[in-house]
């Protein structure tokens, strides 16, 4: 398993080992000892599964309370997953990174707790899950606007608008949103 830190170094693109035969294929997805030893040493308190269509884009999200670190995966189709550091205290505060994940590449990424997090979409249909450090709660739950200006993210918008939640089409600007020390 190879832990890969991106342009941001908390953030990191796990490659698992896969061992793939005329049967199928087997990886470990999760291995404590593994992930401890690369600095991802965290308990985990909940697993989410989404599905979406094509062109959903869903986020950006984040809790300003109980901040989730979440451990992201692709398990059918694929998806350009992206986490922009909200920590004003870090030298990557205001920053982005994305990367594509799909069931083809096997890849998972590493968000830690301070970021926003959202994903768009690229195949006809996408399933997502994710173990994360909290517990979701609602009433700590923020959205910047997915096309932010200021943060500029380089969305592959396939020439037209994404499909969002009423939620994520109201997200406050980077500028205006409540941010990590």
């Amino acid at each position: 398993m190879d832990f890969i830190p991106l342009s941001i170094p908390d953030v990191i693109l796990i490659q698992p080992d896969v061992h793939r035969d005329a049967r199928g294929f087997f990886f470990e997805s999760w291995q404590k000892n593994k992930f401890a030893k690369a600095g991802i040493d965290q308990e985990f308190v909940q697993d989410n599964h989404s599905r979406s269509s094509k062109d959903v884009l869903r986020g950006l999200h984040y809790q300003i309370r109980q901040p989730q670190g979440k451990l992201i995966r692709a398990i059918v189709g694929e998806v350009f997953d992206v986490a922009v550091d909200l920590r004003r205290s870090s030298p990557s505060f205001g920053k982005w990174v994305g990367v594509n994940l799909s069931s083809e590449n096997f890849n998972m990424l590493w968000i830690p707790p301070g970021f926003a997090h959202g994903f768009l979409v690229l195949s006809d249909v996408a399933e997502f899950v994710y173990k994360a450090t909290d517990f979701y709660a609602p009433q700590y739950e923020r959205c910047i606007l997915w096309n932010d200006r200021d943060l500029g993210i380089d969305w592959p918008i396939s020439g037209h608008e994404p499909i969002l939640s009423e939620k994520d089409s109201k997200g406050k600007l980077f500028r205006e949103a409540e941010v990590y020390l």
